[in-house]
């Protein structure tokens, strides 16, 4: 689904935990964990966690 270069506009408005995982290229772990630590802002909808995109394009900005 996502290719080596890095499009937000390519992005969804909002991504689950695993699709965060792959835009990262990490392990699904490690993405729950920035999610559950608050590195990475996120919503929480029931029982579903989700990620605006802004909040991963606040991340990486601040990783640059």
């Amino acid at each position: 689904m996502y290719s080596n270069r890095f499009n937000p506009n390519d992005l969804p408005l909002v991504l689950s935990v695993p699709e965060l995982a792959k835009v990262l290229g990490i392990g699904r772990n490690a993405a729950y964990s920035l999610v559950n630590s608050g590195e990475i802002r996120s919503i929480r909808i029931g029982k579903n966690i989700r990620i605006p995109q802004s909040a991963l394009m606040d991340f990486l900005n601040n990783y640059s």
